[in-house]
């Protein structure tokens, strides 16, 4: 079956459909729901039941691309800084040395495994280097794995940032493949290139975009996730076309958002949480479109011994050699070094050397495909057994908050006080948003003028507003008290015990 504009719409929906219904069942019999996702593409492909022929390279980098771009900045939004402070070292640590250690681990196993070029090896190594961030951030967090030490910090650290070191190595031994007398020195100032200006760049339009988020009235709440996908867009697109590297400024700039009082935060976190997953699924589903599992076959026996090397020894050795400047036990690096889980990024990166036309470009492609499937198959379906195994894994009760948790508001709120606003009150004229009010306490409603409305963080406090506040504890309540600048004035008969 050809895909046209006429069956497009109902091809592609049947497909999601398939897709969530498959995602739902498949942690029942312990499959990772990616792996369903792009089982259910290579089924409706041209080898598969569905019959369905895509053969378009170009076609499934753009749509990665688009996906890559919600996925990460998805992660970021959801990541906290607090969290990721500690472990911030050991994050780059991985995210750059360990990504070039496995490129050049790998790649020296592929040029002495098979009849590769060593640039063709490298840029093998090089496409597989990183761990995914739609993999990890699907698995740990479907799963609810509460792990010790920080390691889930790390981990998703790791998979959100390391994917620009390799595009930048994929993009570096893909132009040595094609002119193998291209200048080492082209490639360093290529490498800092796309480091400092993606770095740079990410921070300032993630503050430009808080600035712009925060100060623009748009009137309708369901406009603002619209805008941040602007912002999405803007950021990767004007970074790329500056010469820097657009994924780790997508990034960046999600995560300096996810860590800042913006209006309808709730709104924009939960809208990209789905987006995120609709993307997984869109990607999965067109990179199992684009596989033919008859062109796999030939390679199941060199792919498996590449997907083992870099199991059992490419990551652990680049992990560990990462980390030697940091105190770490040991069982929390074997832990990360089977963490390092190979989903749709590599396939991604994989389709570059097709559109480039290099000689073993379908080589490539297939066995980093099979290395692919057989990481989340392997390690996907293991990471909660490694965790006991390692005794690396916490009670769910102490699992660490995400930027989605914080600011839910179904976390238990013991009290419920009334604070009026003064002549005293710093608060005066100033949006909620603007206010940095504690993450533990909520204005349920203000009274006004004899009337009550639903505060927004788009809403400007006033003098006389009496503020209903919903708080955790006495800590919280002190910290509500010092974001509106007044003082302690409150009696016993103001509060109002809510507990049931």
């Amino acid at each position: 079956m050809n895909l046209t504009t006429e069956n497009i719409v109902l091809i592609g929906s049947i497909l999601l459909l398939l897709s969530i219904l498959a995602g739902k069942t498949s942690y029942r019999f312990g499959v990772p729901t990616l792996i369903l996702f792009l089982l259910v593409g290579m089924l409706a492909g041209s080898e598969g039941i569905g019959q369905i022929a895509f053969d378009n390279p170009g076609t499934a980098q753009f749509i990665g691309i688009i996906s890559l771009n919600f996925i990460l900045f998805s992660g970021g939004l959801d990541t906290n800084w607090a969290s990721i402070k500690p472990v911030l070292g050991q994050g780059i640590s991985l995210s750059t040395v360990g990504v070039l250690l496995t490129a050049l681990l790998l790649g020296a196993f592929v040029w002495f495994l098979t009849d590769f070029t060593i640039f063709e090896s490298l840029l093998l190594g090089s496409i597989v280097s990183s761990t995914d961030a739609a993999a990890v951030f699907s698995i740990l967090r479907s799963k609810s794995l509460a792990l010790k030490s920080k390691l889930r910090p790390t981990l998703e650290l790791e998979s959100g940032s390391n994917d620009p070191m390799a595009y930048v190595l994929t993009l570096t031994f893909l132009g040595m493949v094609l002119n193998p007398s291209m200048s080492g020195y082209s490639l360093v100032i290529m490498f800092f290139q796309q480091m400092i200006l993606g770095f740079l760049l990410g921070m300032g339009f993630g503050w430009l975009s808080k600035i712009l988020i925060n100060q623009i009235n748009l009137g309708f709440e369901g406009l603002y996730p619209v805008l941040v996908i602007s912002l999405m867009f803007i950021t990767f697109s004007f970074t790329d076309l500056l010469g820097g590297n657009g994924f780790l400024a997508v990034y960046l700039c999600a995560v300096y958002l996810g860590n800042q009082e913006l209006i309808h935060k709730k709104t924009i976190l939960k809208m990209f949480d789905g987006l995120a997953w609709l993307m997984q699924i869109v990607l999965f589903l067109t990179l199992g479109l684009l596989v033919n599992p008859s062109e796999i076959i030939p390679f199941l026996g060199v792919g498996i011994l590449i997907s083992l090397f870099l199991i059992i020894v490419a990551r652990p050795v680049s992990v560990f050699i990462s980390l030697l400047p940091f105190k770490m036990n040991p069982r929390r690096r074997w832990y990360i070094s089977w963490v390092g889980l190979r989903g749709a990024v590599p396939i991604v990166f994989a389709t570059y050397p097709l559109i480039a036309g290099i000689d073993k470009a379908h080589i490539i492609f297939n066995i980093v495909f099979f290395i692919s499937l057989t990481s989340v198959i392997i390690q996907g379906t293991t990471l909660t057994l490694f965790a006991k195994w390692l005794h690396v894994l916490l009670p769910e009760k102490v699992k660490q908050k995400t930027a989605l948790d914080l600011i839910s508001s179904d976390s238990p709120k013991n009290k419920l006080v009334e604070m009026e606003l003064d002549l005293e009150s710093t608060a005066i004229g100033k949006k909620i948003v603007e206010l940095g009010f504690p993450k533990t306490a909520i204005i349920a409603t203000i009274k006004r003028n004899g009337a009550y409305i639903t505060p927004t963080g788009n809403t400007e406090l006033q003098l006389g507003d009496l503020l209903m506040v919903l708080v955790e504890g006495e800590s919280s309540l002190n910290d509500v008290f010092q974001s509106l600048g007044i003082s302690k004035k409150i009696t016993d008969e103001h509060q109002e015990d809510t507990e049931n």
